[in-house]
């Protein structure tokens, strides 16, 4: 593929080195499909050199991926819906839409009647691709009003949330890519979770969830963690390296919950 592009656009070895910063032994090596005498990122400057989007798709056991990836999805959907219902939100979840060519669905199309409050949100439970993702929104924002009239929804107001699991890899990409978040979805957590009780003027933002479906990485157990072992209970030996490991995974747990509770 590298060099079929290549010599389309009529370019040799050494200048698409030069575009991408690699030496033009690299170039050649990573032609001839030695990818593991280089990096996915030294690959992915070569391939965005000659203007190739380079995609990576994990797969695991067949369709199972998928299958875990739905029930993930599956599961964020669930959390949305019933923190909106309980705070008195008409929702419909998984909304199909076809206006005029342009089709698809809303995660969760929301309603709240004493306020004239719309909201659009959009569940994601991974960011392959973050340009993607808020064209993708901006789509169904620009739609949501025609298709809440359609239900006999007059918004006055119109929100539009993307909803991540309260991860730390969602919280690292908001953060590492947070011009772009700012620019188009300026609202935090905080500030989704008051306008869903107030909704007074239109909102863009983020809003992290605690997901907890099977996949989950921040799923939590049922039940209350014991902080210290029983007056007189022998303490148990643990290695110190796995017990600084313990500690921190439900540090981090315990931040998230408690930062993220609707």
């Amino acid at each position: 593929m590298l060099r079929a592009v290549r010599i389309r656009r009529g370019l040799t070895q050494a200048q698409v080195a030069v575009v991408a910063g690699v030496s033009r032994p690299l170039v050649s090596m990573i032609k001839r499909g030695a990818l593991d005498a280089t990096s996915l990122r030294t690959t992915r400057r070569v391939a965005v050199a000659l203007g190739i989007s380079l995609a990576l798709e994990p797969r695991w056991r067949g369709a199972e991926l998928a299958k875990l990836l739905d029930e993930r999805h599956a599961a964020l959907v669930n959390a949305v819906t019933v923190r909106l219902t309980a705070g008195g939100w008409q929702v419909t979840p998984e909304h199909t839409f076809n206006e005029w060519g342009e089709n698809g669905s809303i995660d969760v199309f929301a309603w709240q009647p004493a306020s004239r409050a719309l909201l659009a949100v959009e569940v994601k439970t991974s960011l392959p691709d973050l340009q993607d993702v808020l064209s993708t929104m901006d789509r169904k924002r620009r739609l949501a009003p025609k298709l809440a009239r359609d239900l006999g929804w007059r918004p006055l107001i119109v929100g539009s949330v993307l909803a991540l699991p309260a991860e730390t890899w969602a919280r690292n990409a908001v953060e590492r890519h947070g011009p772009i978040f700012g620019a188009a979805l300026p609202a935090r957590a905080s500030e989704v979770r008051h306008w869903l009780q107030n909704p007074a003027r239109d909102l863009r933002g983020v809003w992290f969830l605690l997901n907890d479906s099977p996949g989950s990485t921040k799923r939590r157990h049922g039940g209350q963690m014991r902080a210290r072992p029983r007056r007189g209970a022998p303490e148990a030996t643990t290695p110190r390296s796995a017990a600084a490991g313990d500690m921190g995974e439900n540090a981090d747990d315990a931040a998230l919950a408690a930062g993220d509770r609707p």
